[in-house]
């Protein structure tokens, strides 16, 4: 069998927070970065909006912690909103010294143009057009590329951690150029791995949200929590085409109305913010009226604005739906809203720790307790950089104290076949994805809850018999790792008795007074004992 690869730290994901950790570590230390494709492929890289800071003299601290609060439903922690907002203008400097190239004022050189986006009181949403996430990875995958220290291995796909009395000692990965699953061992882990939206059949996402590091960490002990909450992205282009492609809500930042079929606004109907309205309420706003007109999409109109402006501000938007023939500059954007961010994750400290020794988790697949019961509109990049600065000074101090992985068995495939029936991987994954969005979507029911609670009962059963009996590969342990999330969401929303932020039910219209985090703690767990 092949001999462990060995590390000092392995960080699962090669996104903004797996990237910018793996930076943010000390040279001395040996850094693995796992990356599932290739590098530049993550949500990171087709985040188009920005990041939110207090850059401007006119904004403040105070007042960006008070919006994320407001637009998290009274479920944000305090401590942690005040933690990444009071770190955000460090972290956009330090983005800058790495070589990020920020917009500036057209007419002030020496300063950042900053936009608005929904739910912030300021213009505080720091880009670079409206390809942030692209500028960001790409500078970051560079740098990475030439540190060295760190070593960026593609095609990788985690299986399950290792731990040993207690401890993350390292992960098992499948090498999906070798189709073998190769034993990685590491003094500290990081999960960075992304969320879980592609357990859903519309998404802005790329294909690897698959909830990955979320299912590894519950299976190794981990609490998770606030899984319910899961934000959908008002404005994906609704074209057969266009695959996932998010309509940036810097546009309706910049003026963008929504409109019927007919040419009818109709956000002013549901909340006196109209456009700019969070981005539950305006998802919410555009399914109701979808499903009362029984129409596939609305509108998203930006016409009005001057060409020039329109592909300076939003090249992308105007590129890809030129590419569709849709020109932007001259008539309405059709869009639907599509599944987008998850809110909810492995439950960490303001260091980014798990419950498991040597285990942290940064980015999207973590909750920090930054986003409450909805995400405030790019405040997600702001947290990934700020979380992974944390969790690299941690490891950095205590590294040297944490114990060197012991010996533990190669993965053994001695007993297990190829599979002839790939079909039921692919049957079971369109089957999860499309009662996950019927039943656990935008407006809830008990009725709805429980049924998919059903259908996820039968698809595990299923998938632990076909994991059991079959050679691993990508599209199994994606869909092993998305059943696992989906039933984590099921849980936590059947959980939730009213309505708030992301999770609206039918049969709990209320808010109830005490906002309470969903936590579910696995039957491994040190907690639970």
């Amino acid at each position: 069998m092949p001999s462990p690869l060995e590390h000092d730290v392995l960080i699962i994901g090669a996104g903004a927070a797996g990237l910018s950790l793996a930076l943010q570590l000390p040279q001395a230390l040996r850094v693995a970065v796992l990356s599932k494709a290739d590098v530049n492929q993550g949500s990171t890289y087709w985040a188009q909006g920005g990041m939110a800071a207090v850059l401007d003299t006119k904004d403040s601290i105070d007042s960006h912690v008070e919006d994320t609060l407001a637009a998290g439903g009274g479920l944000c922690k305090r401590e942690a909103v005040e933690f990444t907002v009071s770190n955000s203008r460090d972290c956009v400097e330090w983005l800058v010294q790495q070589g990020v190239d920020f917009d500036l004022r057209p007419d002030h050189h020496d300063e950042f143009h900053l936009t608005m986006e929904g739910g912030h009181s300021h213009r505080r949403i720091i880009h670079a057009a409206d390809r942030t996430g692209r500028a960001i990875s790409e500078v970051l995958t560079e740098r990475a590329l030439a540190a060295p220290n760190i070593e960026i291995l593609t095609h990788r796909v985690a299986v399950d951690l290792v731990v040993e009395d207690g401890h993350c000692q390292g992960a098992y990965i499948l090498n999906r150029q070798t189709d073998h699953v190769e034993l990685h061992l590491a003094r500290a882990v990081v999960l960075g791995t992304g969320g879980a939206s592609k357990a859903y059949l519309y998404t802005s996402n790329p294909d690897g949200a698959s909830g990955d590091g979320i299912a590894m960490a519950w299976r190794a002990g981990c609490r998770v929590a606030n899984l319910e909450f899961n934000q959908f992205h008002p404005t994906c282009l609704y074209h057969p085409k266009a695959k996932s492609f998010l309509v940036t809500e810097a546009i309706r930042g910049e003026g963008g109305r929504l409109l019927l079929p007919d040419g009818e606004p109709f956000m002013h109907r549901f909340d006196e913010r109209g456009e700019l309205a969070p981005r539950d309420i305006v998802a919410r706003a555009i399914d109701h009226e979808m499903k009362r007109l029984g129409v596939d999409c609305v509108f998203l109109d930006i016409s009005h604005k001057p060409a020039d402006f329109l592909r300076e501000h939003f090249p992308t938007v105007t590129q890809r739906c030129a590419e569709l023939g849709i020109d932007i500059t001259r008539e309405p954007i059709p869009v639907v809203p599509a599944a987008h961010y998850t809110c909810g994750g492995i439950v960490v400290d303001t260091r980014g720790r798990t419950d498991l020794a040597g285990l942290y988790a940064v980015g999207e697949t973590s909750c920090t307790g930054l986003h409450g019961a909805n995400r405030m509109a790019s405040n997600s990049l702001l947290e990934c950089i700020v979380y992974a600065r944390a969790a690299a000074a941690d490891i950095a101090a205590t590294i040297d104290a944490a114990p060197t992985p012991r010996p533990v068995p190669a993965w053994d495939e001695s007993q297990v076949t190829d599979s002839d029936e790939d079909v039921v991987i692919s049957h079971n994954w369109d089957e999860l994805r499309r009662f996950m969005w019927d039943y656990v979507g935008i407006v809830r029911t008990n009725k709805r809850l429980q049924r998919a609670e059903h259908r996820i009962e039968l698809l595990q059963k299923e998938i632990a018999e076909y994991y059991s009996n079959y050679k691993v590969g990508n599209d199994l342990l994606e869909l092993r790792n998305l059943a696992m999330v989906a039933q984590l969401m099921i849980r936590c929303a059947l959980a939730r008795k009213e309505s708030r932020g992301l999770h609206y039910t039918l049969d709990y219209p209320d808010t109830l007074p005490e906002a309470l985090d969903t936590v579910l703690v696995p039957a491994n767990s040190a907690l639970s004992s």
